[in-house]
């Protein structure tokens, strides 16, 4: 059996061993569903209502992938323009930090007095949550491309471009698909948090309704749904990340030794 393997066998084991601990605790003292629901009433939840969750289901999965990929947009922009400017590192860093820094539940409202009740919150929520760490990898990256390849190509005739196309945006790779499965998990975070405030369909207002009604079973399937949702996101990056970077990451290599 490979390391490969074994690995994940591993970890599906410890996966499945903390849900059952969970569940055993909360029999074992005797906790109430209003508390913290036991895995499987969580699970028997998510298969019952199903139907009527899937519609949520979708509007919350397009609401945040198409922040997402908005935000991939901006932050790569934004990212390019720093990494390769002083001039443009010096205005933008700070104004980046200081959005940044605002809590965007404070932002949701604002969306809300311009674009109303909807996804357009929602998906500028997400938007707002993912593009900085794209901007802050594509800046590294960028930023920290060996002078002696630049050099190299300067002598041979090449542009600030080419430079750029053939250097500096494959040494940024490993940085950016980094800061995909990073800003995926944040982009959900945006969309379920303007869900909650400024929307009728999605997770979000499924989990407000539910907690309204002290539903915490339900509560908690929209917790895992969510989780769910986010982790095969993660996967499909990092799959894509093994085919296109794979030369980067040498941990199997040097474990498996």
């Amino acid at each position: 059996m490979s390391y490969r393997v074994r690995r994940h066998l591993w970890a599906a084991g410890l996966i499945v061993l903390f849900f059952v601990t969970w569940e055993v605790l909360c029999i074992a003292l005797n906790v109430s569903d209003l508390i913290v629901p036991r895995p499987s009433q969580i699970f028997e939840v998510m298969i019952r209502r199903m139907p009527v969750l899937w519609p949520h289901m979708v509007q919350t999965l397009w609401t945040t992938m198409i922040g997402f990929a908005l935000g991939v947009a901006v932050g790569v922009v934004i990212g390019a323009l720093v990494g390769t400017s002083r001039t443009a590192y010096d205005t933008a860093y700070p104004l980046l930090i200081g959005f940044s820094s605002i809590p965007k539940v404070a932002v949701v409202p604002i969306f809300v007095l311009w674009f109303g009740v909807g996804p357009v919150p929602a998906i500028l929520t997400a938007l707002a949550m993912c593009f900085f760490p794209i901007v802050v990898n594509i800046a590294t990256g960028l930023a920290t491309t060996e002078p002696e390849l630049e050099d190299v190509l300067r002598s041979l005739g090449a542009s600030k471009f080419d430079i750029l196309l053939n250097v500096g945006l494959p040494r940024t790779m490993p940085f950016f698909f980094a800061s995909l499965k990073i800003a995926a998990t944040f982009a959900f975070v945006g969309t379920v948090l303007a869900e909650t405030v400024a929307s009728n369909k999605g997770i979000g207002n499924v989990m407000m309704a539910a907690s309204s009604n002290f539903d915490v079973p339900l509560v908690f399937a929209g917790l895992f749904i969510l989780a769910f949702m986010g982790v095969a996101l993660y996967a499909i990056f990092s799959l894509i990340e093994s085919r296109v970077v794979g030369w980067a990451d040498r941990r199997d290599s040097g474990l498996a030794a």
